[in-house]
């Protein structure tokens, strides 16, 4: 028996605070292409603010405690441009990070016009999010820093003030992947200029006093230490979940194969080269590595077959009432 759509009103969670009509209205006109992203939360600037310190300070004890007073010129001179390279490239796919759009569904799209333009068939229905009032696309999820839904959205990080979606993912795994770098090559440098200063004398070692070159270099370590852990595994996860084309957020496709044992090989290669293009672009290596080149995604048209069964919301009054 074919189902019709007001079918499925009954299943509808009707919450008045958020499901006014009047409400949704058509996404608004976008700007220009240049138009920036930025998330307007404290807590989310604070840890922006305290990433680019920790960076700076990182910069400063290399520089004007180990590399300027050593004695060696081409040892300061190769591993001050290596460290300042890395430095730029995780500041530099910080702020890509932080001012891309991640890849929010435009706002206000539950409109009846909208959801009659994607010619359902009887008894189909789409995903609807009450709180930004937008029709969701497949793998899509409401963030409630950013208030709104963002496409295939990992999780929502702090330190780069936005969430990772499907168009800055590539960028957020560039940032992790050169702070991790830079906190390794710290680490190796301060181990060094241990070693340095316990052969010869403490004073002749650096431009500041003993005590406050100990601490300087303890303070150093211990970050390197730190970040390097935790961008590690920040990196690690981050190409495990491009590779296998999930989400934090959503279940693991080991399950789906559980479900459906025939799925070949083939067919699950075929998909994780697609996620990987999807997170860095095409498949260029220059491209993939690079903080400035953009992914040239492929936005998504809103196509019946995008949507998945689920209930609706606020618009299904007005498709009720046509």
């Amino acid at each position: 028996m074919m189902l019709i759509p007001t079918h499925h009103f009954r299943d509808i969670e009707r919450k008045p605070e958020y499901l006014q009509p009047e409400k949704c209205v058509p996404p608004p006109h976008h700007g220009p292409v240049g138009t920036m992203w930025f998330i307007r939360d404290g807590c989310g600037i604070a840890c922006a603010i305290v990433t680019w310190f920790l960076v700076l300070y990182a910069e400063f004890v290399v520089l004007f405690v180990m590399l300027i007073p050593s004695r060696d010129y081409v040892y300061s001179v190769i591993n001050g441009i290596v460290f300042n390279l890395l430095a730029f490239l995780a500041l530099a796919s910080h702020c890509r990070a932080m001012l891309t759009d991640p890849g929010a569904v435009p706002k206000g799209n539950a409109t009846k016009e909208f959801i009659e333009s994607l010619q359902l068939k009887p008894g189909q229905v789409v995903y609807k999010c009450p709180k930004c009032c937008s029709i969701k696309p497949d793998r899509a999820h409401h963030c409630s820093v950013c208030k709104r839904c963002i496409r295939k959205m990992d999780h929502h990080c702090p330190w780069v003030n936005n969430c990772v979606g499907e168009n800055n993912q590539k960028y957020f795994v560039l940032f992790t992947m050169y702070i991790a770098l830079i906190s390794l090559h710290a680490l190796i440098m301060v181990g060094f200029h241990f070693l340095h200063c316990f052969e010869e004398d403490w004073t002749k070692c650096s431009s500041f006093s003993p005590p406050t070159t100990v601490i300087l270099l303890i303070l150093l370590c211990f970050e390197g230490l730190l970040f390097l852990i935790f961008t590690s595994v920040m990196f690690g996860t981050q190409v495990h979940s491009i590779c296998t084309d999930e989400t934090s957020l959503l279940e693991r496709p080991a399950r789906a194969r559980d479900r459906f044992p025939l799925r070949t090989q083939q067919k699950a290669a075929s998909s994780q080269r697609k996620a990987l293009e999807t997170s860095t672009g095409r498949s260029s290596t220059l491209r993939s590595s690079s903080s400035f080149l953009p992914c040239h995604q492929r936005t998504p048209r809103p196509s019946p077959r995008q949507w998945t069964p689920a209930c609706l919301s606020c618009a299904l009054d007005a498709l009720s009432q046509g």
